[in-house]
């Protein structure tokens, strides 16, 4: 499950798993509030990390300021 797309938006995947890091902070939390599988969420997570939109925080994530401002920038 892409969340960047080639032109470097984010896909309804991404913003949907971006968004849910905005109040949770574990990939389990995430994937309860999203409905999504965990695994798709974990692949998520690299993705979105390498990208810089999230970080590891205490043993979670949490969504970036780079983060917020490309969601707030989301169709």
């Amino acid at each position: 499950m892409a969340c960047i797309s080639p032109d470097g938006t984010l896909t309804v995947a991404g913003r949907k798993v971006l968004a849910a890091f905005q109040t949770a902070q574990t990939s389990e939390d995430v994937a309860a509030s999203t409905d999504l599988p965990l695994f798709q969420i974990r692949g998520s997570l690299r993705e979105l990390a390498a990208a810089g939109l999230i970080e590891s925080s205490g043993g979670g994530y949490r969504i970036t300021a780079s983060g917020r401002e490309r969601l707030a920038k989301a169709p």
